[in-house]
């Protein structure tokens, strides 16, 4: 009997997916030869792993056994492979998962840095919520994500990056009716826009501004920070902005008022996780050097924008 890491994989991916079509695709492979390969690995263990019902698929209690065992050697494969890049440093893959309020904003410094120090390394790119890149980070499928601090989960290590305070943007308007002092608990009676639930820059903007998620005066629902820019820009209300996207929106939405708080100003701590492991992490230590570095400058070129 011979049960290959490709079969885990694709196994993974079927358990996860509940479909063959979008596990296919997660692997880059056709449905066909993940088909083939999901076949064989029943066919090694002398039972289906899948009950496959017209709408879904459903997991034998054997497949939910070697659902648990594929998570744990692909894990474990992949501190392997990150002990052996610890002795040469950071290089080959790099598997990084952002949140989507970091990510464009960061990347295209941080990706010229990387390259810059490393011309071979090649950086993969997930872009998720906070809960969906963990998850991920969890069952070795990521190496380190860029996100904010903390992540309350154990099992992590996490690294400090840089401090990236939080703006209140909206129109000339909107902005000019609050008066000359701004503070988070002077905004309860004024319209906050806000992503979607999911977002983690959500979350800390309603802790800012002390309300809940039940509050008649937050809106929920914008997919996207550039929708919310452009939704407040117009007149719909205000929004927190973190300070190191607002050179980028505003270069887009040239409408947008940024206004500062008062001391002391509200902020989010952008750090680098990966998971804990006994193992030296010297390309962990060099990426968050860099990440560090990069954030810095681009958060310090931000405060000329308000």
């Amino acid at each position: 009997m011979t049960i290959t890491l490709r079969q885990l994989t694709y196994f993974k991916a079927l358990a996860e997916q509940g479909n063959f079509r979008r596990a296919a695709e997660q692997c880059f492979v056709s449905q066909p030869a993940l088909s083939v390969q999901i076949q064989e690995l029943e066919r090694n263990l002398g039972a289906p792993l899948v009950e496959r019902q017209s709408r879904r698929l459903l997991l034998t209690p054997l497949g939910r056994e070697v659902l648990e065992t594929a998570r744990r050697v692909l894990s474990e494969i992949s501190d392997l492979e990150h002990s052996a890049q610890n002795r040469l440093g950071l290089g080959g893959v790099l598997r990084l998962g952002v949140i989507p309020t970091i990510a464009p904003y960061l990347l295209p410094e941080a990706l010229a840095a990387l390259r810059a120090s490393d011309i071979s390394l090649d950086v993969q790119i997930t872009e998720g919520k906070t809960d969906r890149l963990l998850d991920h980070l969890a069952e070795g499928g990521l190496d380190a994500c860029i996100l904010a601090l903390p992540t309350e989960r154990s099992g992590l290590e996490e690294r400090p990056l840089f401090t990236d305070r939080f703006l209140l943007a909206g129109s000339a308007a909107r902005l000019e009716a609050l008066g000359d002092v701004i503070s988070p608990d002077g905004l309860s009676d004024t319209q906050i826009l806000l992503l979607e639930d999911g977002h983690c820059l959500t979350d800390q903007a309603l802790a800012v501004c002390g309300r809940d998620r039940g509050h008649q005066r937050i809106h929920m629902g914008a997919s996207s920070l550039p929708t919310l820019t452009r939704l407040v820009e117009a007149g719909f209300g205000l929004t927190l902005m973190p300070e190191l996207a607002a050179p980028s929106e505003r270069a887009l939405a040239p409408g947008l008022c940024l206004r500062r708080f008062d001391a002391p100003e509200p902020s989010r701590s952008v750090g680098l996780v990966r998971r804990a492991t006994r193992q030296q992490a010297g390309w962990f230590e060099e990426l968050a050097q860099t990440l560090e570095t990069v954030g810095r400058d681009l958060v310090a070129a931000a405060q000329t924008v308000a």
